[in-house]
């Protein structure tokens, strides 16, 4: 089923005619709809102030806590979504492996997955695992209201990286080694990952999420001829999963000019793109019967107000004649950005578009 369709046999929600849904859509709306990645995170004072003392894998699965994070960005920005707040290794721990976020550092894997006996440690992941998802999502939906939820996962590849890396890479080189010295038990590791990742999915969507969001961050890191080979059939089993539940799916990776078009090509409604390929450009490569989603740098808006609009004003020109343009940021909100800033951005962008 295709996002432009409601689900079967679903009567359509509070959500489903919000600008920002339409927009995924590919249909008309009444201005161009905001949202921003990491826009509920450590730019915000009232999210530093909830988590003190509290550690991110442990803060995720606290409903209380995923609930006020979620809507605080809601809150200050008036953007046109929200997305749901957690972590993309959190399906992992979930189902036993052992890991911790490091401040600093980013998720840690006491022991990587580097064998085929290894892969007995990635058990299926159950609605019962995740029972505080299913839990927060219910409060968010009714805080919410016609706003949408934004539900999302680490694609395989990201979260086979980090699962053979042990930790963030700039290299990946073991990744990489497995993925050519030995390719099938690399694809069976991708495979295993592409389960576990629609069931977390299915979960969210089931809750209330209105949108799904696919972060293949580290995707960049491959040529084309390898993500197609390589990396494209798992996340195409995870689009392919939750296809019926008629909700859109976006796909986002950095540093992935080169693979647009695969991205499209694996099964998402949406293509989410970096600060690197205008929009225009990126929808030649993308092709049509896709929406797209970005795509200021997100470095601009440490540049003072005029030079934000500036930008901004040179995406919405790019986005112009797109079928579908959902404004976010190359890539995620930076820690030292000033909300303000992104308020003011939500501003201008609604204020240029307004139909």
């Amino acid at each position: 089923m295709s996002a432009n369709e409601s689900p079967a046999g679903r009567q359509p929600t509070a959500t489903y005619d919000s600008a920002f849904l339409k927009a995924c859509r590919r249909e008309p709306v009444p201005h161009t709809p905001v949202w921003f990645m990491r826009q509920a995170g450590r730019s915000l004072p009232e999210y530093r102030k909830v988590r003190e003392g509290v550690a991110m894998l442990d803060s995720c699965m606290r409903p209380d806590l995923v609930t006020e994070i979620t809507l605080q960005p809601v809150r200050r920005h008036g953007v046109d979504a929200a997305i749901y707040f957690s972590d993309i290794v959190v399906p992992l721990k979930a189902i036993g492996i052992d890991l911790d976020i490091k401040p600093g550092v980013g998720p840690v894997v006491e022991q990587p997955v580097r064998t085929r006996a290894d892969l007995a440690r990635l058990r299926d992941l159950t609605p019962e695992d995740v029972a505080y998802v299913t839990e927060a999502i219910g409060m968010l939906t009714d805080e919410l209201g016609a706003t949408p939820l934004i539900g999302f996962a680490g694609a395989p590849f990201t979260l086979a990286s980090y699962l053979v890396e042990g930790g963030p890479s700039r290299t990946y080189e073991n990744a990489k080694a497995m993925m050519y010295g030995d390719p099938r038990l690399w694809a069976d590791l991708l495979d295993r990952l592409a389960d576990i990742t629609a069931a977390f999915l299915k979960v969210q969507i089931e809750a209330g999420a209105s949108a799904v969001q696919l972060f293949d961050s580290w995707a960049g890191a491959l040529a084309p001829v390898d993500y197609r080979r390589s990396v494209l059939p798992a996340s195409a089993k995870v689009f392919d999963a939750v296809a019926d539940y008629g909700v859109p799916r976006i796909h986002f990776g950095v540093g992935t000019g080169e693979l647009l078009g695969l991205l499209g090509e694996a099964g998402a409604d949406v293509v989410g793109v970096d600060w690197r390929v205008p929009l225009d450009e990126a929808a030649r490569r993308v092709g049509p019967g896709k929406a797209l989603q970005g795509n200021l740098d997100p470095t601009v808006l440490f540049a003072g107000t005029e030079a934000v609009e500036t930008k901004a004003r040179e995406v919405l020109e790019s986005a112009a004649g797109l079928e579908g343009h959902v404004f976010n940021l190359g890539h995620g909100v930076m820690p030292s950005t000033d909300p303000d800033a992104l308020t003011r951005l939500v501003e201008y962008v609604h204020e240029q578009t307004v139909r």
